[in-house]
């Protein structure tokens, strides 16, 4: 740790807790303590300060854990334990790990869980464009005229924001294929409903180059080295 300390997000972060920007989130909520006094949003921690997320002693894991879980529906995707169906609860791996970016309690498929903060932020910029990829069901049936709209970018209004142009393909009468590289809050959901459908069924199947393949919900499993290589470089590619 650097002489003059290291900012909270960052020392959290690096300890495997969570994300950068999860860990900003948490400061707010008021659960991190340094040296037992509540931290606030930039405080650095200190060479030999105890820091504590939600009563429990932070201590950076040097093993590095990256594994692929399949979410079912009605999980959350939080470390918030005042959340009953949270994830990491859940899933109850042995050792400290936290969910990379969202899936919303309604959705299943793939999320990825790891100790190591730093990396997985790289995942989470929606400026790196990277990949998601998802399988839709909805409750009408599509068309054309909807794939178009729906792959062309979408103004949603409840954010302010229209969607990047993305790849959507149809599967059948009602279901289609959709591969994002932005993550707005419910985008998928969202955009099918200026479309005049409602989202019965969805599956994230793939992160970058990370996929699901027959994983039951519920299940897990680590990343593969050759996985872990490739998504690496990947992320290097993007930083560049």
């Amino acid at each position: 740790m650097e002489e003059n300390g290291i900012r909270i997000n960052k020392f959290l972060s690096e300890a495997g807790v969570c994300s950068r920007r999860e860990a900003d989130r948490q400061v707010e909520l008021g659960n991190i303590t340094i040296d037992g006094k509540v931290a606030e949003t930039g405080a650095r921690v200190l060479p030999g300060q105890t820091v504590l997320f939600q009563g429990k002693k932070v201590l950076k894991e040097e093993e590095m854990i990256l594994i692929a879980f399949h979410k079912p529906v009605g999980i959350v995707c939080t470390v918030e334990k005042r959340e009953k169906n949270n994830v990491i609860d859940y899933i109850n791996y042995p050792k400290r790990i936290y969910p990379v970016g969202r899936l919303d309690k309604d959705s299943e498929g793939l999320i990825l869980m790891t100790n190591n903060g730093e990396m997985m932020d790289k995942i989470l910029r929606s400026a790196n464009g990277h990949e998601k990829e998802y399988i839709v069901t909805v409750n009408k049936e599509i068309d054309d005229s909807f794939i178009k709209a729906m792959s062309g970018g979408i103004y949603l209004a409840e954010l302010d924001r229209t969607t990047k142009p993305c790849k959507v393909t149809a599967l059948g009468k009602k279901t289609f294929r959709i591969i994002l590289t932005q993550g707005l809050n419910r985008q998928i959901r969202r955009m099918c409903s200026t479309q005049g459908r409602e989202v019965v069924q969805l599956k994230r199947i793939r992160i970058m180059n990370i996929l699901l393949g027959d994983l039951k919900p519920g299940e897990y499993r680590n990343v593969t080295e050759a996985e872990y290589q490739q998504l690496k470089e990947q992320l290097y590619d993007s930083a560049k």
